[in-house]
Parts: C-alpha cells; structure tokens; sequence
C-alpha cells in the first residue's frame, strides 16, 4: 500500500510539464524507476473534452517516443505556416486542372447515384456471330427491326447439335476437350 501511495505522490511532485499546443492542451513528462530502468513518461492533460484528434502530429511523435525533444513554439508555427501554404498551393493547382478541362472541353461527368439502366439489346447481340461458322448474319432488305421473316424463321428453326457423351474410351470428361458430333 505505502508504494501505491509513493508512486501517487511522485505522480504528482516529480512531473514537469514540458509545452502547451494550439488548443491548449499540455504535455507533461517524468523519470520513474521500474525494475532498476529509469523509463521516462509521456502524456497529455487535454484542455476541455478529451479529444485525440486535437492533439498535432508533433506531439503525437514526442508522446510516442519517435522524437527524443518536444517541439519548440518556433518550430510548431513554422509547420503550420508550412501547411498553410500546401493548401494554398492545392487549391491553387485543382483550379488551374479545372480550368484546363474546362478549356478543352473534358471536365468529367458527374453520375448519379441512381438506378442505371443496362445496355440494349440490340448493341449486346451485335457483338456475337450468330452462324455456326462465324460469318455475320444478313439481314433480309424489306425487314424492319423485329419483324419475322420466312427466311429468319428457317434459320432459327435450324437444328442444334447436341452434346454426347464420349463413348468406349474410359477417360472422363475434360473441359475444353469436346469434339461436336459427325
């Protein structure tokens, strides 16, 4: 028990608080011993609402030991000067990009986010040959589209060759390997 409360009051008598940031959070630190190491501790006593996303990335580094110095006021506002100037230069750059493709007439079309329709029919079944040797189908001159014809109705009624099993040879059957009928 007498430990504990040891290590309760060199909490409090043996920290130093090393820097404020922006949002007035402040950052403390101090030397303990722990089996025969001395180990410094690191922390942050957050302003208001304990909110990590306000803590800045250099003290993020320094709380997590991958700075051995905690960040000066000087540095702190070089950096942020630094970021400012990166998101002037953004901007900067997505208004001229924009410009650009405004000038060339390529800005990108927004899309919905809607249902969206398929593609046709018509533009699908163009793309396969439809005679058993591949050559393109002609269409009759007096068809319109969609209307029957004798010649079309021969076509389709056209017998399709089915598949049979390969007989009297003992091996199984492999994809890629199947020969049509004669």
């Amino acid at each position: 028990m007498s430990r504990l409360l040891a290590r309760i009051a060199g909490f409090f008598s043996s920290r130093t608080q090393v820097g404020v940031d922006k949002a007035g959070n402040r950052y403390f630190t101090r030397t303990e011993e722990l089996d025969g190491r001395m180990k410094e501790k690191r922390w942050v006593v957050f302003k208001g609402e304990q909110d990590p996303t306000s803590v800045p990335v250099e003290w993020i580094c320094w709380l997590n030991g991958q700075r051995k110095i905690a960040p000066t006021p000087e540095e702190i506002a070089e950096l942020e000067a630094r970021r400012e100037r990166v998101k002037l230069n953004v901007a900067l750059l997505k208004k001229e990009e924009k410009e650009k493709r405004a000038k060339e007439g390529t800005i990108p079309k927004r899309t919905s986010s809607g249902i969206v329709g398929g593609p046709d029919l018509k533009s699908f079944l163009r793309q396969f040959p439809s005679g058993s040797e591949g050559d393109k189908r002609q269409e009759p001159t007096g068809a319109k589209d969609g209307e029957r014809t004798k010649e079309t109705e021969t076509e389709e009624a056209k017998p399709v060759p089915e598949y049979s099993e390969p007989t009297g040879s003992g091996k199984s059957f492999r994809p890629g390997t199947w020969q049509p009928p004669t």
